[in-house]
């Protein structure tokens, strides 16, 4: 047999889905596990969505929608929406694609302005698809570390300290996946600053912008001053609207940029199902009371989780102020965070991912997601209690 790809089989396979396929996999042999290590809303699609979704499959919407980057409808609700919430004008028409999931939008967002060999950084702790999404469109992935001790915060010097002549783009997500940041004015301004002074486009992801607790303010990056001509912005309604399995997002960005990514768009996957964009322009358009509650809900849970870990001796815990995830510090263990999270599964049959899947800040760390019910938390936190002190 001739020699298989080398690009794919140096990318190595996603650690969250792997430790939530494995959670998944004892659960199904009856053993007692409680996996945190997903991010799957555990709350049904609001039912107004799922009405909208129903009754376009029963009105025959189960073709090619035109056109294929997105029904004129929905692309319209998206440009509405990111007017109104995000304070980009963008022309539905031209500037806007709608994509299976916003990890395809974040694909598009970086084959569309990504050359062979140049330089994409991002910010770590990251989401694990980062660097290999980075790699599979032939740019090259930059760390750039951001410490555990000033809780991630961006810095200009630790963003210059990275750039190079080959530096093409900055790579951004607010809120954090896994650390539950949000971006602060200071950091937006770092951030803006540093993308004018050296001429790098910024790809914005929100999927995570309905998820924010305390009323902080979520900051677009194509919404401040000059950055419109140089952002992609990638954002679904996977995560705030409890609809993974919906596979929908969009990107939304400048007009020649977005050409460029409908090109690939329609090479590659030719579009998002029909019925499913019916149902997003239900949930852009509708009543987001549900969209609240859950809202409400997950800052409850968090609340919870934040007590019960920071009653713990050999755990440390930043508050996340967004998204669904705690990113605890281990800090009286020898054990490297892979080690760890086998450790704890073993011993407390709670399924965790390895902050080292996030990076090498994420060393450590621990990622608990707490998109899940109450009691599994009140069960996970007990069996934290026990098992913690002993590691």
């Amino acid at each position: 047999m001739k020699e298989l790809s080398q690009l794919l089989n140096g990318i190595p396979g996603s650690v969250t889905v792997s430790v939530n396929e494995k959670a998944k996999a004892m659960q199904a042999a009856g053993l007692d596990v409680i996996s945190l290590a997903g991010g799957d809303p555990d709350f049904d699609t609001p039912n107004h969505i799922v009405e909208a979704a129903v009754s376009a499959i029963r009105a025959g919407k189960t073709h090619y929608p035109a056109p294929t980057k997105g029904t004129p409808e929905v692309m319209e609700a998206i440009a509405r929406k990111t007017a109104r919430e995000n304070r980009i004008t963008v022309d539905s028409k031209s500037d806007v694609i709608v994509t299976p999931g916003s990890k395809w939008a974040l694909f598009l967002a970086l084959a569309a302005v990504v050359n062979p060999g140049d330089e994409v950084l991002y910010l770590e702790p990251a989401w694990v698809s980062y660097p290999p999404m980075i790699r599979l469109v032939g740019g090259r992935p930059v760390a750039v570390s951001l410490p555990a001790e000033n809780n991630f915060t961006i810095s200009e010097e630790l963003l210059s300290k990275a750039i190079s002549h080959k530096t093409k783009a900055l790579l951004i997500n607010s809120p954090n996946n896994p650390t539950g940041r949000v971006l602060r004015r200071e950091e937006v301004e770092v951030v803006t600053s540093t993308a004018l002074k050296h001429n790098l486009f910024v790809i914005a992801d929100e999927v995570y912008e309905k998820l924010i607790y305390e009323d902080r303010p979520h900051y677009s990056i194509g919404a401040e001053a000059k950055m419109a001509e140089r952002t992609i912005t990638t954002n679904g309604l996977s995560k705030g609207y409890a609809m993974t399995g919906w596979r929908l997002g969009w990107l939304v960005g400048p007009t020649e940029i977005i050409k460029l990514a409908a090109k690939f768009n329609s090479h590659s996957i030719t579009s998002a199902a029909a019925f499913t964009m019916s149902a997003a322009v239900a949930a852009l358009n509708g009543p987001q009371e549900a969209i609240e509650e859950m809202r409400r809900a997950y800052q409850d849970r968090r609340d919870f989780m934040l007590s019960a870990i920071r009653g713990i001796d050999g755990i440390e815990c930043q508050s996340p102020e967004g998204a669904f995830y705690l990113f605890p510090r281990f800090t009286q263990t020898e054990m490297d965070s892979l080690t760890l999270s086998e450790s704890l599964l073993k011993q407390a049959g709670i399924a965790a991912t390895p902050g080292i899947a996030f990076g090498a800040s994420g060393e450590k760390h621990l990622r608990f997601s707490y998109a899940t019910a109450m009691s599994d938390l009140e069960q996970a936190a007990e069996r934290l209690a026990r098992v913690v002190p002993r590691l």
